[in-house]
């Protein structure tokens, strides 16, 4: 019987599907003989979805909501006060997740998740014991307490240096935390989808010769990108714009009503983001780690911000943008993009950037089905090799603070 591997995503944002999806299709590509099947989280928790079943509207979607309307500002204290809620469910969550496992009958469990991994892993050991769970890290790093990684026992993949020393300082063995060259990525993004880059760009209303930015904030959109537009809509810069306006209506509807004195193109939601960016020299955007490593893999230069609406947990990807060398990092878009977008394009420092972003070669998606099949080869012949601390009554670690101060769910 072939191996069943369940990757799970969740649909808060579009970087946890897209990232299974692609994993999915390479597998399917190096014809390993696994069944992978892709389950999202709030299918397997909807049943206990208090929050759907009080507003209709399902858990996972919160954070979309956050995106589209620009709600991001606190998220350091949101956060926190999720992890209670998911906390204080946790026990209901494991006996939902333990039947469904039962279910299944996985020989692996990849999250591809933050938020529920302790609940996924106690869950599967009790319906499955000794069956392997890796947490797939699809942020660069993590925000801890109790976001990406946990003090269970459990493989965790890394697509930075920062993520695995939080995996070794939790306490994961050193053989159980595997390196890879960065973040998942569609195979789409390693091959060419542009014949005549003047030619297409002539398509879309564009001049063939000029600078291109493409504007991007991920799936759901953002109002940033109409200060960015605001900003740079003058004919003295020299650039022209695309914008992928993502699923965010009113954000897609702007542009059109903007006298332009520059050549701007506006998409709406598109699966096709190789193509444009092919299409660009560089990139401006939010400090995701999908669209960041999705532009430095067509060789684009960034822009990012970080400020106070800046999500926390996206905060050190605008660091790492700045240790790698591959872009500049503003704190306004409305106040700063300009003068960023003429720096960044002086020819010398474009240069440099454009090298920088040529070096990163990210081949995660190529290399974590290998890790997969060596963890699938061994673990039946090692058992457990990492205790995490008891637990008290209530779920929590016992070496953690309960103060509601200092709650770290």
């Amino acid at each position: 019987m072939n191996p069943r591997i369940v990757l799970v995503y969740i649909d808060s944002g579009g970087g946890h599907r897209a990232a299974a999806q692609a994993l999915t299709e390479v597998i399917a590509e190096q014809s390993r003989g696994w069944d992978v099947q892709m389950i999202c989280i709030q299918d397997m928790l909807d049943s206990i979805d208090f929050i759907r079943k009080y507003t209709g509207v399902p858990f996972q979607e919160i954070y979309n909501i956050m995106l589209r309307r620009g709600w991001t500002l606190g998220s350091g204290q949101i956060i926190p006060f999720m992890h209670l809620l998911i906390r204080l469910f946790h026990r209901s969550e494991v006996e939902v997740l333990e039947r469904r496992w039962a279910e299944l009958r996985p020989d692996a469990v990849v999250s591809m998740i933050p938020h529920y991994n302790r609940a996924l892993r106690e869950a599967l050991e009790r319906a499955r014991p000794g069956t392997p769970f890796i947490t797939l890290l699809t942020d660069i790093a993590d925000y801890p307490p109790h976001f990406w990684i946990e003090a269970v026992d459990q493989h965790v993949i890394c697509g930075s240096e920062r993520a695995a020393l939080q995996a070794s300082e939790l306490g994961i063995p050193i053989d159980r935390i595997l390196r890879v060259s960065g973040m998942v990525l569609h195979p789409r993004f390693y091959t060419s989808a542009t014949q005549d880059r003047r030619s297409e760009r002539r398509t879309l209303g564009l001049d063939p010769a000029r600078p291109t930015g493409i504007v991007l904030f991920g799936g759901e959109g953002s109002g940033e990108m109409l200060k960015i537009a605001r900003a740079l809509n003058d004919g003295t810069t020299g650039i022209q714009l695309i914008f992928l306006c993502g699923r965010n209506e009113a954000v897609a509807a702007q542009p059109g009503a903007i006298d332009w004195q520059i050549p701007v193109s506006a998409i709406g939601f598109t699966r096709n983001v190789p193509r444009y960016m092919e299409l660009a020299d560089f990139f401006i955007g939010k400090p995701g780690p999908g669209c960041i490593s999705e532009a430095l893999a067509k060789r684009l230069p960034v822009i990012v911000h970080r400020n106070a609406w800046t999500m926390v947990h996206e905060c050190y990807n605008a660091q790492w943008v700045e240790e790698e060398g591959v872009g500049i990092v503003v704190k306004s878009f409305a106040k700063e993009i300009r003068g960023a977008v003429a720096r960044l394009l002086e020819p010398e420092n474009y240069r440099t950037f454009r090298d920088r972003a040529a070096s990163m070669r990210n081949q995660a998606v190529y290399e974590i089905p290998e890790l997969l099949q060596s963890i699938l080869a061994t673990h039946k012949h090692s058992g457990p090799t990492f205790a995490a601390p008891p637990l008290t009554e209530s779920g929590v670690h016992a070496t953690e603070s309960t103060e509601f101060g200092n709650v770290r769910a």
